[in-house]
């Protein structure tokens, strides 16, 4: 069964992103933690797709990926305020985030570092993930890499998916400074829950 997988980092755009592909009619799960979610949505986006996108790719054969870029001087100052918000979260035996959750910040940002915070170890977490993703991805025809502030990112995402909308359009733009919790305040039918529960109640996949 393919999917459609948003496997850029947070505070690039995952939420604008999540709430474009529910207006499109699609199913979305903005971070899913168990089979279910997976199975129910149409799209996932965040973690841990920017982490297990490799993973996921042998899972759900045939699905599509969109990476999300953002312009390094916005997304190092954007993620730092998230790393705070979230820290207590994020402490491995006793943060209240999903297990999956938090494996997937600790492979991705090293949060055991005492230099986490600093503009050179996130410049440095973004640019690896970036060359893994595009490594990975190198001559396929399944990987879409846009910047949502483009104009014409919109455009190139239903061309990608080969909807048959209205084009000329813009990205909502959600989770503005500050605010990490825009996509549980947005109502919408096709939101799948991250913690859906099915036959393996809420089990993760073993890989």
């Amino acid at each position: 069964m393919s999917k459609i997988f948003i496997i850029g980092l947070p505070r690039t755009g995952t939420t604008s992103i999540s709430v474009a592909m529910l207006n499109f009619g699609f199913k979305v799960a903005h971070t899913a933690f168990t089979k279910q979610a997976f199975e129910l949505a149409d799209v996932i986006s965040d973690a841990p797709c920017f982490s297990d996108f490799k993973q996921l790719d042998k899972i759900f054969p045939g699905s599509k990926f969109i990476y999300l870029q953002r312009e390094l001087s916005l997304w190092v100052p954007s993620v730092k305020r998230l790393l705070i918000k979230m820290g207590p979260g994020l402490i491995p035996k006793s943060g209240h985030f999903s297990p999956v959750l938090k494996r997937s910040f600790i492979e991705t940002f090293e949060l055991e570092r005492q230099d986490l915070l600093s503009d050179q170890h996130l410049t440095n977490c973004y640019c690896r993930h970036q060359q893994s993703v595009e490594s990975y991805f190198k001559n396929r025809n399944d990987l879409l890499s846009i910047d949502l502030s483009d104009v014409n990112s919109f455009n190139q995402l239903v061309e990608f998916l080969a909807l048959t909308i209205k084009v000329d359009q813009q990205f909502p733009h959600l989770n503005q400074g500050t605010q990490v919790a825009k996509w549980k305040s947005y109502k919408h039918e096709n939101k799948v829950g991250s913690f859906s529960s099915g036959v393996d109640h809420r089990q993760f996949f073993d890989y």
